[in-house]
């Protein structure tokens, strides 16, 4: 009997999440235009999404590495 097949999922979902999460205007924009933090503005500027751009790096970085998330799916064997 063959080895079931293992897919890491953690990094994929951490990096998804991430992305909807920190978007700019989404949640937060960091700067924004008129102050240093508007909340829930939609809005965007070149500079907020370098500073996300950023921010999102370091934070999937962390979860990744440092903490280390994993989900593991394995394919259901096949009933004999």
């Amino acid at each position: 009997m063959a080895a079931a097949a293992t897919t890491d999922w953690g990094p994929i979902i951490a990096a998804v999440a991430l992305f909807i999460l920190l978007s700019p205007g989404f949640l937060f924009q960091l700067p924004a235009r008129v102050r240093v933090v508007e909340l829930g503005n939609m809005g965007t500027s070149v500079l907020s999404i370098l500073v996300h751009t950023i921010l999102y790096f370091c934070v999937l970085t962390i979860v990744v590495v440092a903490v280390g998330v994993h989900v593991y799916s394995t394919k259901p064997h096949p009933i004999e």
